[in-house]
């Protein structure tokens, strides 16, 4: 551990960067649902500690450190409240991402796997948890659940779709949602722009949470549901492939294949519109959980503009706009 005092150039010191206690704890405490437990009324260690069902005196240490961390109020010795700081844990999107029990956990724990990582440049998360990530979720069905509901509504809110295309959406007639998870992003389109029929694309497991999420969007009737996996044969003809924060979850290679099944299904006139993959050439991408659990890639412009040219697309344009940094392509 760093000494107290011993400060970089930014004022920070190792101690404060090193420190695993504090996020450990609130995890903890996300798990075992004390902010829940303490909403409901409960305030008394000892009643915590019995609807949350583990051990009063480890419960009490933790919570005491939490306080001191600014972290829930203890008014008197053994009685802990909530403030503004522990209630953001009763949010359904804080606690998904937090719960050791669920997704959380396994993003937790991957950080564990970062040195393998960094030194070989492949995940090594099938070292902690004896799969790959993709191959974990199959495996585990109530892990899968918690993933989509992480990326979906519960853990990201209502999707942003207020984006333009080249020429307008008024031309567009059909969106093939490649890897859209349980629908959201889809849906909003849809709902925005009733003209539009849609396409949701990715695993059966997932697509198949999806119809929730378009019954209560109203366009039932508008969407099409290919379970399948965006490596094989797209559903083709349609006027825009869209590829929404799908490409950075995978290495160059399996980013290449990804594009080639777009460019094959966009033929002749349709397009590819990807957000969330790409950075201007003067960002920089850095490490962030998506490399060390697979070994994706946030690419610059012109490296993407090589792997699009590589496997049947060009670039077109490329804009910052929200929800992100957006790449159109057309098949070539």
């Amino acid at each position: 551990m760093a000494r107290n005092g011993r400060n970089g150039r930014n004022g920070r010191d190792l101690s404060s960067l090193t420190d695993l206690q504090t996020p450990w704890c609130v995890r903890v405490a996300a798990t075992l649902r004390i902010a829940d437990h303490m909403a409901a009324g409960m305030e008394d260690v000892g009643e915590l500690a019995a609807a949350a069902g583990c051990a009063a005196d480890p419960l009490r240490e933790l919570l005491g450190y939490l306080v001191s961390q600014g972290v829930f109020n203890e008014p008197e010795p053994g009685r802990f409240t909530l403030n503004d700081t522990a209630r953001e844990l009763l949010d359904p999107a804080t606690h998904i991402g937090l719960d050791l029990a669920g997704i959380g956990g396994r993003f937790a724990h991957a950080w564990g796997t970062l040195l393998s990582y960094v030194r070989t440049g492949e995940p090594g998360y099938h070292e902690a948890f004896g799969r790959p990530f993709w191959a974990d979720l199959d495996a585990n069905p109530e892990l899968a659940a918690s993933f989509d509901a992480l990326i979906g509504p519960t853990g990201h809110g209502r999707p942003n779709v207020d984006f333009e295309v080249i020429g307008g959406w008024q031309p567009v007639t059909t969106v093939v949602d490649v890897g859209g998870g349980t629908g959201s992003t889809l849906a909003e389109i849809l709902l925005a722009r009733p003209h539009v029929r849609g396409v949701l694309v990715d695993l059966p497991r997932t697509v198949a949470r999806s119809a929730e999420i378009f019954e209560a969007a109203g366009v039932s009737d508008r969407v099409t549901v290919c379970g399948q996996s965006f490596f094989d044969p797209l559903p083709a003809g349609a006027d825009l492939y869209l590829l929404k924060n799908v490409l950075h979850d995978w290495p160059d290679a399996e980013t290449g294949r990804i594009l080639r099944r777009c460019a094959d299904a966009a033929r002749p006139d349709g397009r590819v519109v990807t957000i969330g993959a790409v950075v201007p050439d003067a960002g920089q991408p850095v490490l962030d959980l998506i490399s060390v659990l697979l070994g994706g890639r946030t690419n610059t412009l012109a490296e993407f503009q090589k792997i699009a040219g590589e496997n049947g697309l060009k670039v077109v344009e490329a804009r910052h706009q929200r929800p992100g940094f957006i790449v159109e392509c057309a098949p070539v």
